[in-house]
């Protein structure tokens, strides 16, 4: 079972039946489901997840009012609820705390956004860096009396607003053609194979965000950027080309990850094409950076640094 399916079943059959009963009124008004850090709450959990944070369990999103007011009683009962449900039982970490139980929806999205609600410019959307929105746009909320906490979810979905997601992808193809095309091959001539593997990384990052921003997805946390990007359809052909980047051996397999490289890097500007996100020519992806940059209507952002973002 995995363990949002397991959480859910937990809230509805335990969980929301005892707190009803004795919290009728705020638990009407309340959000509950599972989102934030975890595998579980990305879809992405297996045997090795249960190790840690992982088992029954779920948030309760209140209102600052709410919360002032109930959040501690209620966090008493629901720290009352049983421990043990379908076989499974909770292991929290030192940081588990912050993963289940009873908070505020302002302060939620604040740890992880840093704002109580939906970014009010551009220019904070810049900042928050992909993972985050990721993590806080996770899991399922089972309900939402309010409707508040939702509100908020929804205003950060599916992805940045258009002018963001275009400045990410002008840094991302500014990345891959800087670390990638241009200083891999470089490093590697010099035979400085361990910058040339800090490079392949910079250049993996870069490309996983960008296959994200081209299906219009946020980017999860590091360990899981290739796990969730299987069942994207945008440049998706590029996939099995980053796998063989990351798996190889930088001294032994140079001339195939430049190879890899470049078939991965026509394949985003194949997409950005189909996407009519770049006038430029050429195999090289730092024109296109720039044609991406061109099209973004908003001048701060448009004067932003290309690799910025």
């Amino acid at each position: 079972m995995k363990g949002l399916e397991l959480c859910k079943s937990y809230y509805e059959n335990i969980g929301k039946p005892e707190l009803f009963r004795i919290f009728p009124e705020v638990m009407g008004r309340a959000a509950a489901g599972l989102s934030g850090q975890g595998s579980d709450c990305l879809g992405l959990d297996d045997e090795f997840s249960r190790d840690h944070d992982f088992g029954p369990g779920f948030i309760l999103w209140l209102t600052d009012a709410d919360y002032e007011k109930f959040g501690a009683a209620l966090q008493a009962a629901y720290d009352e609820l049983p421990k043990q449900y379908l076989g499974f039982e909770r292991r929290p970490t030192h940081t588990g705390a912050q993963r289940v139980g009873v908070m505020r929806t302002s302060d939620f999205y604040r740890y992880y956004i840093g704002c109580h609600g939906v970014p009010d410019s551009l220019m904070r959307w810049v900042r928050i860096q992909e993972h985050f929105l990721a993590t806080c746009t996770s899991g399922e909320v089972f309900e939402d009396g309010l409707g508040e906490f939702s509100a908020v979810r929804n205003g950060l979905l599916p992805c940045y607003p258009e002018d963001v997601r275009l400045k990410k992808l002008a840094a991302r193809a500014a990345t891959m053609a800087q670390s990638g095309q241009y200083n891999f091959p470089r490093l590697m001539r010099r035979g400085d194979v361990f910058g040339a593997r800090l490079a392949l990384a910079e250049f993996l990052n870069a490309a996983l965000s960008m296959l994200y921003l081209l299906n219009f997805r946020y980017e999860p946390f590091y360990k899981w950027q290739f796990a969730g990007a299987e069942g994207l359809v945008a440049m998706s052909e590029a996939l099995p080309y980053l796998k063989d980047i990351a798996a190889s051996s930088t001294r032994r397999d140079a001339g195939a990850i430049a190879r890899d490289i470049e078939a991965a890097s026509a394949l985003a500007i194949s997409e950005l094409k189909l996407q009519g996100l770049t006038d430029a020519a050429g195999d090289y992806l730092e024109p296109h950076a720039y044609s991406i940059m061109s099209k973004i209507e908003d001048p701060e952002i448009r004067g932003l640094h290309v690799m910025e973002g």
